[in-house]
C-alpha cells in the first residue's frame, strides 16, 4: 500500500464524521449507531439520505450543500476514494454530512426500520452479468425496505443504458410509483421545470464530466419503494452496454443479458 493511501486511511480514522465499519458487516457485529443516527450524530430530526457506492464522496458533499435541511451519509468500501469527500466536508464544517465505510451487501445492519428517507445510486456498476450485485435489483430493493421509510425515495443517476433500461423494467413490473424519469437529464425541458431536479443539475462528479465529454447521455429515475409490495424480478432481455467506465472494453462477447426469475424470497 502506498504512503499516500496510508496517510489517507490515517486521516479517515481520526475524522469525527467517518465511521469505519467493514468488520461490522463481515463479522455480524452490532453497530452502535443503528437507530441512533438522528440523536447521537446529526442531533436533529431532518431526513436521512444515503448515497450507496459514493466513490470519492463528491455527490454526497454536493447534495449536503444543496439541501442543508437533510442529512447525508455516503457509503462505500473504498476508503482511499472516500477521503476526498470526507476531507472536503470536514474542511467546510458540514454538520449534515457523514461517511460510512462498509460493504453495501450488508447495508441493512447499519440502519433501523424507517430511519432512512431516501437513497441515491449514482453511477453504480451496472453488474450486467450478476443481478444479485445490481443495486437496483429486487434483491437489493428487499434489503432497502429493512430501513427505508414506507414510500421512501430512490434516485438512480447513471450513464449506463443497460442499468437504466433494467431499472425501468423492474419499476414497471412491480408498479412502483415513478416521480421523474428521463434518458437525457441535461437536455430535457422537464428537468428545468422540476425545482428539485433542476437543483441537482449543478452537481457533476469528476467521472460524470468525463462521460459527458465522451458524448454519453446521463439518465435519471426517481421512484418510491412502498413496503407492502411483493417484489418480482423482471423476465427481460436487455442489450448490454458496448463500453465500460474508464475507457475499458466489455467483459464478454455477449450482446444481451436475459434473466428468468419469478420473485425473491428474502428474509424480512
Amino acid at each position: 500500500m502506498s504512503k499516500n493511501k496510508l496517510a489517507k486511511f490515517a486521516d479517515m480514522e481520526r475524522y469525527p464524521h467517518v465511521f469505519q465499519a467493514a468488520d461490522v458487516a463481515v463479522n455480524d457485529e452490532p453497530f452502535a449507531m443503528k437507530g441512533r443516527w438522528h440523536e447521537d450524530f446529526f442531533h436533529n430530526d431532518n431526513p436521512i439520505v444515503l448515497e450507496l457506492g459514493c466513490g470519492r464522496g463528491e455527490y454526497t458533499v454536493g447534495l449536503g450543500r444543496l439541501f442543508p435541511n437533510k442529512n447525508f451519509i455516503g457509503v462505500d468500501i473504498k476508503g482511499a476514494r472516500m477521503w476526498t469527500g470526507a476531507t472536503e466536508s470536514l474542511n467546510e464544517n458540514m454538520k449534515n454530512v457523514a461517511f460510512l465505510r462498509t460493504h453495501i451487501e450488508f447495508i441493512e445492519r447499519f440502519f433501523a426500520p424507517g430511519e432512512v428517507a431516501e437513497i441515491w445510486l449514482t453511477f453504480s456498476d451496472p453488474q450486467m452479468k450478476k443481478v444479485t450485485k445490481r443495486l437496483t435489483s429486487t434483491y437489493f430493493m428487499a434489503r432497502y425496505r429493512h430501513f427505508l421509510q414506507d414510500g421512501g425515495l430512490i434516485h438512480l443517476k447513471t450513464d449506463s443504458n443497460f442499468l437504466f433500461t433494467y431499472t425501468n423494467y423492474m419499476v414497471n413490473e412491480n408498479h412502483l410509483p415513478v416521480l421523474f424519469r428521463t434518458d437525457d437529464l441535461y437536455h430535457t425541458l422537464e428537468a428545468e421545470q422540476d425545482e428539485e431536479v433542476k437543483q441537482i443539475l449543478g452537481i457533476q462528479t469528476y467521472y460524470e464530466q468525463q462521460w459527458i465529454a465522451r458524448g454519453l447521455t446521463i439518465k435519471y429515475l426517481k421512484y418510491q419503494l412502498p413496503q407492502q409490495v411483493e417484489l418480482v424480478e423482471p423476465n427481460v432481455e436487455i442489450e448490454l452496454d458496448d463500453y465500460r467506465s474508464y475507457n475499458r472494453s466489455k467483459r464478454s462477447g455477449l450482446t444481451t443479458s436475459k434473466w428468468f426469475f419469478l420473485s425473491w424470497q428474502v428474509d424480512e
